[in-house]
């Protein structure tokens, strides 16, 4: 909803998204959830736009956090256990060089993907105008097996180099 009028506070104080226009009246202003200082109404879809790509963004980073966790938990657990619990030895798919090894690449892969994270946290993903399925699946697939592979390359990447420093 957009107004500028007292007759408007109303509507924009039930309405999701209240949009008041600067020249509008004080009590437009107060009762909108934001003001449009350049008191444009088209700006509304902007907003929306804006909201959407927002949503599609967070919901990208959640889910390549949350498969990347399991992806490292998957990667480490059988490494760290490995001395108490020989018989994990058949989970150490990476090959992962010994339990220290293992933690170290893994904070320092840590370390390194909230970095690269970053930029795509503050650039957000492009909204395309489809339907809610569609960016669900294409999101998952993207981000959802990116989180799962981008650990296991990472970190045993990370590991080969540890490797090589003496006492790991």
């Amino acid at each position: 909803m957009t107004g500028d009028g007292t007759n408007d506070a109303p509507a924009l104080a039930q309405a999701d998204v209240g949009v008041a226009m600067n020249s509008g009246t004080s009590a437009a202003k107060e009762a909108g959830n934001m003001v449009d200082l350049d008191s444009d109404p088209t700006k509304l879809i902007d907003i929306v736009r804006i909201g959407k790509q927002l949503l599609i963004t967070r919901g990208a980073l959640t889910t390549f956090s949350i498969a990347n966790d399991v992806a490292k938990y998957f990667a480490i657990i059988p490494a760290i256990f490995l001395g108490v619990f020989p018989g994990l030895a058949v989970l150490n798919i990476m090959g992962l060089h010994s339990p220290a090894s293992a933690v170290l690449s893994a904070i320092i892969f840590n370390a390194v993907i909230i970095v690269i994270l970053i930029p795509l946290a503050l650039r957000g993903v492009r909204y395309r105008a489809t339907s809610a399925a569609r960016t669900l699946g294409r999101n998952l697939l993207i981000y959802g097996i990116g989180g799962i592979l981008a650990p296991f390359v990472g970190i045993w990447l990370i590991d080969q180099a540890v490797r090589l420093i003496p006492g790991f």
